[in-house]
């Protein structure tokens, strides 16, 4: 099993892939926000790790006291460092839940959101259970919602996929990165365009199953 918190370490150096793509995640999600119509903004990570993209982005941003922030993951020391990360911000409306982010009822009495944070997700799952989050996003998202998602760009390349995926379930691209570097990253942006039911997995049944797909 691999220790999701010395993962981490790779944010804190500045030459890392895993710096650079954070680096283009809280652009981007800054940019999100700084675009919101007035008004409350929810936002929801899954599988959030430390939490390192809304914790760098919210503190002192125009639009802080704005979010409602739901930050779900499964790791407890993870879950742990993003709570007592945000509690020392001072994010009073940042809520990091732990648990299980692949099932809906974890964060269901959270929906509809107006952020959906899927980064590093698609990297780590099955290309079925890719596509079984993006078909179900609809339903997670309100309309005019923005989805920020990661995945490498190694063979087989499946970001066209998941760019025309997103396409059919309502969304329209916003931006796509194609970050230079050995690992091969990649970011997009995607809001929802035109709201649509979406397809939920049946009650109990996962979005996907982290750690399937370790290419």
């Amino acid at each position: 099993m691999r220790d999701w918190v010395a993962w981490h370490s790779g944010y804190d150096d500045p030459e890392s892939p895993l710096r650079a793509r954070l680096d283009h995640v809280t652009r981007h999600l800054r940019r999100t926000l700084e675009q919101a119509p007035p008004g409350p903004v929810r936002l929801l990570s899954l599988c959030a790790g430390q939490g390192r993209d809304v914790l760098e982005v919210l503190p002192g941003h125009p639009r802080e006291r704005d979010v409602a922030a739901l930050l779900v993951e499964a790791d407890s020391e993870n879950a742990h460092l993003a709570r007592q990360a945000a509690a020392d911000a001072g994010l009073t409306q940042t809520l990091v839940r732990e648990a299980d982010a692949s099932v809906v009822a974890s964060f269901a009495d959270a929906l509809p959101v107006d952020v959906l944070l899927l980064a590093g997700i698609f990297g780590n799952v099955g290309d079925a259970d890719i596509k079984r989050t993006i078909d179900a996003a609809p339903a997670l998202c309100a309309l005019g919602a923005t989805v920020i998602w990661t995945r490498h760009r190694r063979p087989p390349d499946l970001t066209g996929p998941i760019r025309a995926w997103f396409a059919s379930t309502g969304f329209e691209e916003v931006a796509f990165d194609e970050l230079d570097s050995a690992y091969l990253a990649s970011v997009g942006v995607h809001r929802l365009a035109n709201q649509s039911p979406g397809t939920l997995p049946a009650a109990g049944q996962p979005l996907f199953t982290f750690g399937s797909n370790r290419s």
